[in-house]
């Protein structure tokens, strides 16, 4: 028999937390299965190069031995840039908090303006990106040598500064005692690439011969990176490594020494290194220039009033969940790359 004092539930009277569970609206339950998703990628990548990294731990680089520059200031100055990038990506997300909560109080011109230092900081995050990908791909000043007995070693130490190339043998644009200043240190890692550099007598691309002047290396230290007859992975060589450096890049032999990276070669460590850094942080990078464009579009709209007139500013929330993925993203991969 019913008992006919028995109320009848509905969605409201059951939960009893005043809003449904279930009210996510469609577009941010897509947006967080997305992510998800993503997340899985990213895992997966790291994961794989974790794997790669124990394979050859010995060999592989540390964060400050190849993040170590800052722009119109030279070297010396390990993981400064990188930390600084993700103080901004940080602040960002930051700011896109803000945003959304200025749009919960349908605060227009606090959106606005929340949204627009997001955006900046996003900019500033992939400008950054793409000076550190210049720099990598250039490489440092010294390069990875190749040693006599075969093994390769990075090179450590202060730079001797490149005064001028004086030429001592006239080709087809420069003549004899003519003073090059320009491009220096470009020209000479060419020539060194190229077995174009003898007795510090320089080949210019014009088949004129030149003396370089430059100041000595100091406090030179080479970390061997690939074993050779004499010396063994990971051993350091400080006693006549300056010696030993200028012997090999004076040699006159092509493709002793590597400057830079590219997915053939690799002046830091083992080629998987830069395989890997080029598609991770590429991989990043195209989020974080993705959610730029979108924050930008959705900035224009909000500008426009289309969102106020709705009586929300659910857009902008549902970008701000892309962007704080984005950058807790970073977070795994500057651990991964930079400090571990």
């Amino acid at each position: 028999m019913s008992n006919h004092n028995e109320t009848q539930n509905d969605s409201a009277t059951t939960w009893g937390g005043k809003v449904s569970p279930f009210s996510t609206s469609y577009g941010k339950l897509m947006m967080w299965f997305f992510l998800v998703s993503d997340a899985l990628t990213f895992g997966g990548l790291l994961i794989a190069y974790g794997f790669t990294r124990h394979a050859c731990q010995v060999a592989w680089p540390i964060g400050e031995e190849t993040f170590n520059s800052l722009p119109f200031l030279g070297h010396g100055y390990p993981l400064l840039y990188v930390a600084l990038m993700t103080f901004i990506l940080i602040v960002s997300s930051v700011t896109m908090v803000l945003a959304v909560e200025a749009g919960h109080r349908m605060d227009k011109k606090g959106v606005q303006k929340w949204m627009l230092a997001t955006i900046v900081g996003g900019l500033f995050f992939v400008g950054s990106q793409a000076w550190e990908w210049y720099h990598f791909i250039h490489g440092s000043e010294f390069g990875k040598i190749e040693l006599a007995d075969g093994s390769k070693a990075i090179v450590k130490g202060h730079f001797g500064e490149i005064k001028d190339f004086t030429v001592v043998e006239a080709g087809k644009h420069h003549h004899k005692g003519a003073v090059i200043k320009d491009d220096l240190l470009h020209q000479f890692h060419h020539a060194i690439e190229h077995g174009k550099l003898k007795n510090d007598t320089i080949t210019l691309h014009d088949g004129s011969k030149a003396l370089v002047h430059r100041a000595k290396d100091e406090h030179v230290v080479l970390v061997i990176k690939e074993d050779g007859l004499k010396y063994k992975t990971g051993q350091h060589v400080d006693k006549g490594a300056d010696k030993i450096y200028h012997e090999v890049i004076n040699s006159g032999t092509p493709h002793r020494v590597i400057y830079g990276a590219n997915l053939k070669v690799n002046e830091y460590g083992p080629t998987q290194y830069a395989q890997f850094f080029f598609f991770i942080t590429g991989f990043h990078g195209f989020h974080v220039f993705s959610g730029v464009v979108f924050n930008f579009l959705i900035f224009l709209k909000v500008v426009e009033g289309r969102y106020h007139r709705r009586g929300h500013y659910e857009m902008v929330e549902k970008t701000g969940l892309y962007w704080h993925f984005v950058d807790l993203v970073w977070v795994f991969v500057f651990t991964f790359f930079y400090l571990v």
